[in-house]
């Protein structure tokens, strides 16, 4: 066969005969690594590897350019794994779905989040999830940035209510959450503490920007019942809140961070609320995942647990 396109004219036989080679390539595709794709279909690498041989010659194209240092795709592999992913997700999703009402979810779980997300509303209810669930696989990506959650193959995100990607369906996670600015008590008593937004101007401030875009993350204060941005400025930009509040406990400036994220820092007193009575109005996070598709029993077991951790979190 000389091209990956002709898959589609497959006899139930051949596809049969082809399905195991395929699945093994579809996950040295993903790692571009055939030890890691290895470890992910629980296999030796010498398995991997004459399984893509086997399906190379059975096709009679190459698939993978590797060395010694470096495995990458061919153009007919490429072309081959942008077409088999979504119909092998698909099939994943089938069979999980038919099993959804089961007492037993399984299978591998990839969620998508941002660190705060992640450290406020899964961390403290992980271990118990995954002891309640353990023929449940856990696999988290970290990302400050908004990722197509289906084109990167994860089964859910986690982001505000109003980041979420189109043609989604949501459901809030965990209480409502309040942006406050922070200061700690040496930088407040170097540089004076601000009595009203406005005088954030004259502050150093600790920018953040999403990664992926240029603009800055607003600073937005309840002002006469009405919202209001600051257009602060300072020493320090960076794309990650936890490096923020680092920041705010050195003393380097003033953060604008989620309340609960900076809970523990405030009860120690390594930092302290300032414009407390000009927070912005709560938003919530929400779990978001492809309205297209039926819910595996794994995601809402985990959307199930999550919820309801979050609700009886103090």
């Amino acid at each position: 066969m000389a091209d990956s396109d002709a898959l589609g004219d497959m006899s139930l036989r051949e596809l049969q005969a082809r399905l195991p080679g395929l699945l093994v390539f579809q996950s040295v595709a993903q790692h571009l690594n055939f030890a890691r794709a290895a470890d992910d279909l629980r296999v030796t690498p010498t398995a991997v590897s004459k399984a893509i041989k086997q399906l190379e010659a059975q096709m009679g194209i190459r698939l993978f350019n590797r060395n010694t240092r470096s495995t990458s795709l061919t153009e007919a592999g490429q072309r081959l794994y942008s077409n088999l992913r979504p119909a092998l997700k698909q099939v994943s999703y089938s069979l999980e779905s038919a099993a959804s009402d089961t007492e037993h979810p399984s299978g591998l779980l990839r969620i998508n989040t941002s660190f705060v997300a992640y450290a406020t509303l899964i961390e403290p209810h992980l271990a118990d999830f995954l002891a309640s669930h353990p023929d449940i696989r856990f696999e988290l990506s970290l990302d400050s940035t908004l990722v197509d959650i289906v084109e990167s193959g994860f089964d859910a995100g986690i982001r505000l209510g109003h980041a979420l990607q189109r043609d989604m369906i949501a459901a809030p996670l965990g209480p409502p959450q309040a942006m406050v600015a922070v200061a700690s008590p040496d930088y407040t008593a170097a540089n004076g503490r601000p009595s009203h937004p406005r005088d954030l101007l004259a502050h150093r401030c600790i920018r953040q920007r999403f990664s992926s875009h240029t603009r800055f993350f607003e600073w937005t204060f309840h002002v006469d019942g009405k919202p209001v941005v600051i257009d602060v400025d300072g020493p320090m930009v960076v794309d990650e809140m936890r490096v923020a509040t680092t920041a705010a406990v050195n003393g380097i400036g003033i953060a604008y961070v989620f309340r609960r994220f900076v809970d523990s820092h405030i009860a120690t007193g390594a930092l302290e609320v300032v414009l407390e009575r000009y927070s912005q109005p709560r938003v919530s996070f929400h779990v978001y995942y492809p309205s297209t598709r039926q819910m595996p029993g794994k995601l809402r077991a985990f959307i199930d647990y999550i919820r309801a951790a979050n609700r009886q979190s103090p």
